[in-house]
């Protein structure tokens, strides 16, 4: 599910770290580990180990409630605010679109494409200038429009959405084709490999 090498490489030690941090420290939230890792799609193992080398390295803080741990961005590490900026550009838009769309009732699915998705999965190429988003479904057009406004007000780059019903999005187009051809980055809906072939929505690459 996430074997490529992401875009983060380079900063963060592991793709785990860098969407466990993201989950944590992009919506500004206190977690329990069990929820970490259930919004970070990573095994508790895992999480585990992440949060143990991040306590050290004093970018975390923990507190425990009776028998629960829970986990924030330890505000008083001069390295929060930096990681967090970096966060946002690359990692943010997925996350942020994530937390936003999911309250949108008739969102069946929605997914990044085009050459963020492409430069996230690890595909070279340049830096893109935006953020492409494909939602499939009938939802309120007006309440996505302004999710992706506020999210390209805090991410810094213009999310373009593009909205199909289920059978608009299940016609053979060349644009259909060549989003069905490349990498997607999943927001809501999907599964871990994507959907069949015969869901008649846009698949992964």
């Amino acid at each position: 599910m996430r074997s490529q090498a992401p875009v983060l490489a380079p900063l963060f030690r592991s793709e785990a770290q860098a969407l466990l941090l993201s989950e944590l420290l992009l919506p500004g939230e206190e977690m329990s580990m069990t929820d970490l890792a259930e919004r970070a799609g990573l095994p508790y193992p895992t999480v585990h180990r992440e949060v143990a080398r991040l306590l050290d390295a004093g970018l975390l803080a923990d507190r425990r409630v009776g028998r629960t741990r829970l986990v924030k961005g330890n505000e008083q590490s001069p390295l929060l605010a930096p990681t967090r900026e970096i966060l946002l550009t690359v990692t943010g838009p997925a996350v942020l679109l994530h937390e936003a769309l999911d309250g949108i009732d008739g969102i069946e699915r929605a997914f990044v494409f085009g050459s963020f998705a492409a430069r996230a999965k690890g595909e070279p190429g340049p830096p893109p200038n935006d953020i492409d988003l494909m939602v499939i479904g009938t939802p309120d057009v007006r309440a996505v429009y302004e999710v992706c406004r506020e999210i390209s007000d805090s991410v810094g780059r213009i999310v373009n959405p593009t909205i199909m019903s289920p059978e608009e999005a299940a016609e053979q187009t060349g644009f259909l084709e060549e989003v069905r051809a490349n990498p997607v980055i999943e927001i809501v809906g999907g599964g871990p490999d994507g959907p069949a072939a015969d869901t008649g929505t846009a698949e992964g690459g």
